[in-house]
C-alpha cells in the first residue's frame, strides 16, 4: 500500500511539472504570435506587447476563478470568459500564421483594436463578482439554538440508604413578551382584510406569530360562557298529618215532655135566676 501512494505521488508531481513546462512554452509562442498580430493590425511596435498580455491574462484570471469559485452560481461567467478568451487566442494565432507579414484588413483590425475594451470591461465586472462572493461567504451562517441541556437536581438522602437516581429537569426557556402595539396593529389589518404573510411583512415577524397575535387576541376577546343557573330547591313537604278524631259519646235519647194545658172552669149546675 506504501508503493503504490509512493508511486501515486511522484505521477502527480511529474504530472505537475509538464503541465507547467507546457503552459510556459505555449504562453511564450502564443505571446509572440499575438504581439505580431497586433502589429499586423497597424498597432505600434513599442504598444504590440500588451495585446497578448490582455489576452493571456484574462485567460489566466478567468481560470483561477473557476477554480475558487467551483461550487458558486458565478462559475459559469467565468467559464464563459475562458471559452471566449480562448478562442481569440486560437484564432489570432492562426491568423498570424496565415497572414505573416501582410497588414490585416481593416475590419480584422477593427476586432483586434475592440480586444483591449472589452476585456477590460470584462475583466472589471469578474472582479467585482469575486468581491461579491467573498463577502457572501465571510457572512456567518446563523446556526440554531441547541436544545438546553438537562440539569440533575439529586435530593439529598441519608448516608445509609442507597441513593436514587437523579432527575432530569429541562429548562425552559422563558416566553416572548408579546408588544401590545405589534398585536393591536395585527388585530386591525387582520380586520381590514390582509393575509398573515402580509402582517408579518409589515411587522417585522414570523407568519406564525402573526397568526399567534390574532388568535390569541380573539380567545381573550371571547366573553367566557355564563354560569348555567342552578335550579330553585323545592321543599320538601312535610309529612301528613293524621287527623283528628274527637271521642264519640252515646247519645242519650230526649223523653218529650207532656204538654200541660189549662183547665177552663166549668159550670156546674143551672143559670141562676
Amino acid at each position: 500500500m506504501s508503493e503504490r501512494s509512493t508511486a501515486m505521488r511522484v505521477a502527480r508531481w511529474v504530472a505537475v511539472l509538464v503541465i507547467v513546462t507546457i503552459g510556459v512554452a505555449a504562453f511564450a509562442l502564443s505571446f509572440a504570435a499575438l504581439k505580431e498580430l497586433a502589429i499586423m493590425a497597424r498597432t505600434p511596435p513599442e504598444l504590440a506587447w500588451l495585446w497578448p498580455v490582455i489576452v493571456d491574462g484574462t485567460i489566466i484570471q478567468a481560470t483561477i476563478s473557476m477554480l475558487v469559485l467551483a461550487s458558486g452560481p458565478e462559475r459559469r461567467w467565468f467559464l464563459g470568459v475562458l471559452v471566449c478568451g480562448a478562442l481569440v487566442s486560437v484564432i489570432g494565432n492562426s491568423v498570424h500564421a496565415a497572414m505573416a507579414g501582410q497588414h490585416l484588413p481593416w475590419w480584422a483590425a477593427a476586432l483586434v483594436a475592440a480586444v483591449a475594451p472589452v476585456s477590460l470591461l470584462v475583466d472589471t465586472h469578474g472582479l467585482g463578482m469575486l468581491f461579491r462572493a467573498s463577502n457572501r461567504e465571510s457572512v456567518p451562517e446563523v446556526v440554531a439554538d441547541p436544545e438546553p441541556s438537562p440539569v440533575v437536581v439529586s435530593e439529598p438522602t441519608p448516608a445509609d440508604s442507597p441513593r436514587p437516581a437523579p432527575a432530569l429537569v429541562r429548562r425552559r426557556k422563558p416566553a416572548a413578551r408579546r408588544d401590545p402595539a405589534k398585536v393591536a396593529r395585527a388585530i386591525e389589518m387582520h380586520a381590514d382584510g390582509m393575509k398573515f404573510p402580509d402582517i408579518a411583512a409589515a411587522l417585522g415577524v414570523s407568519p406564525s406569530t402573526a397568526r399567534n397575535y390574532v388568535g390569541k387576541a380573539k380567545t381573550s376577546d371571547t366573553p367566557s360562557p355564563a354560569p348555567a343557573p342552578e335550579p330553585d330547591s323545592v321543599p320538601e313537604p312535610a309529612p301528613a298529618l293524621a287527623p283528628f278524631t274527637a271521642p264519640v259519646r252515646p247519645v242519650i235519647p230526649v223523653r218529650p215532655r207532656p204538654v200541660v194545658q189549662p183547665m177552663l172552669p166549668i159550670a156546674v149546675g143551672g143559670a141562676r135566676p
